[in-house]
């Protein structure tokens, strides 16, 4: 088996059966992605016995540092995206080239922002509050942001193998990060006395390991089916082009949503103070771990989307769509169900304290409005991912504004202002939102996957 026509069981698995690759790919992310909101949450809780300020540091390091994790993200799916399809196609040269201009953009990227952070981190912390707690949130940003390179690889790295349809192998990597970081925060914070420099440490150190671990991956091992080499690479501004068309406006759909949800912070503030604000905060990182195993069923079908779009196969595209939908309801409605049942004693959580004892009720509210608000994602979500595998970045990044700017920002306004109904209101607009955008990204979907039957088949 020779470089050139070499396959592996991920490449072989993705240009089969769309419906069983989508299945065997999301199942593997759910399980890295849910260890990974796991030590996330451990992280805050060791950060938290550190201290108000401690925490506080963070909160203001964390936007800056949330901008790096879309741009991974976006890295990673335009990496995929474009390896997918040069799949599709059967072009084994460009799948190489692809790679290899996958990584080279992400180094330049990545010194370029390392150099703002490092260099303006101070002026931006300020800019965003951090007075009291400047020192602490500089301790902390300036040993993270170092890390900026290894965060944006290994974003990239797992697009690639996402990609070629190696997602046991990228889910082995979250899971060693998501590990080592929860060994590393107290020995590093507690046992060695480094206070919040240890979990930066930790976080930079986990980093590190797991990007070396995937360099001897692609260049000792060499068993992936994507061949990292120069021999490979040829400059060519398309290649580039097609990875960025997808990376670019996937990076800024992140930023998107955090501009929704500080709108909606200041709508709370408006109609109901500071307690809104948290019930919201709150309610909303348990509905974001809910979140998991859909995003996870999104990022397969950016590979399945990608490979048939690249083969022509449009109706191995239309499956793709209709599957990822389905099987997204399903796991949505078992999570709503779930988190109806459970919401008194997940508020539990948030309100053990006297101070907070009385938002129980109102979280415990929140999560059960937000159970209709899963069932309606997936069809939205999904024909994101579809437009993102086929290389339309711009028109996920349209349908992503349209949703969270458009009718969730502005449905939650109108009741909760407009019609006096308070922060219930607002939380019913984010359901409609949310419903009303996901239906139009569906049908823009399904139109544009008919055209290409109807062109395919002529």
């Amino acid at each position: 088996m020779n470089e050139k026509s070499k396959s592996t069981a991920g490449v072989d698995l993705i240009t089969g059966d769309p419906k069983k690759a989508i299945l065997k790919l999301s199942s593997h992310l759910v399980v890295a992605m849910l260890l990974t909101s796991t030590y996330n949450l451990i992280d805050a809780i060791w950060v938290s016995g550190l201290g108000g300020s401690a925490l506080a540091a963070i909160g203001f390091v964390t936007p800056l540092y949330m901008v790096l994790v879309g741009l991974s993200n976006g890295l990673g799916a335009g990496a995929t995206s474009a390896i997918s399809r040069c799949i599709g196609a059967g072009d084994t040269k460009r799948v190489n080239n692809s790679a290899i201009h996958a990584i080279i953009l992400t180094l330049i990227i990545s010194l370029f922002i390392t150099f703002l952070l490092e260099f303006f981190l101070k002026d931006l912390l300020l800019m965003l509050g951090a007075k009291t707690t400047l020192n602490l949130s500089l301790i902390y940003g300036r040993i993270v942001f170092v890390g900026t390179i290894f965060m944006l690889f290994t974003g990239s790295a797992y697009g690639i193998l996402r990609g070629e349809g190696d997602t046991k192998r990228t889910m082995y990597a979250m899971m060693v990060s998501a590990i080592i970081n929860m060994i590393l925060d107290p020995i590093l914070i507690y046992s060695l006395g480094m206070g919040i420099a240890g979990a930066a440490w930790a976080t930079l150190a986990s980093q590190f390991i797991v990007s070396a671990v995937i360099i001897y991956w692609f260049f000792h091992k060499k068993d992936t089916f994507t061949s990292l080499s120069w021999k490979y690479f040829k400059a060519d501004f398309q290649v580039a082009k097609s990875i960025l068309e997808v990376a670019l406006p996937a990076s800024v759909e992140f930023l998107v949503i955090s501009m929704g949800t500080a709108i909606l912070n200041i709508i709370f503030v408006a109609v109901a103070g500071t307690d809104a604000v948290a019930i919201y905060s709150a309610g909303w990182r348990v509905v974001m771990i809910g979140f998991v195993p859909l995003i996870s069923i999104g990022a397969g079908t950016i590979t399945v989307a990608g490979v048939a779009y690249g083969a022509r196969k449009y109706k191995n595209l239309s499956i793709a769509h209709s599957y990822s939908i389905k099987i997204g309801m399903l796991v949505a409605i078992a999570t709503s169900i779930l988190t109806f049942i459970l919401a008194p004693y997940i508020s539990m959580i948030f309100t053990y304290s006297p101070q907070t004892s009385h938002l129980s009720p109102l979280i415990t509210e929140f999560l059960r409005t937000m159970c209709l608000f899963y069932i309606f994602i997936p069809p939205g979500l999904m024909s994101n991912s579809i437009f993102q595998g086929m290389g339309k970045g711009t028109t996920s990044l349209i349908l992503t504004i349209i949703r969270q700017l458009l009718f969730i920002v502005i449905f939650a306004y109108i009741l909760a202002i407009i019609f006096n109904l308070g922060q219930k209101g607002a939380w019913w607009g984010i359901v409609a939102g949310d419903i009303v955008g996901s239906t139009i990204a569906y049908l823009w979907a399904r139109i544009y996957i008919n055209r290409l039957q109807r062109i395919g088949s002529a």
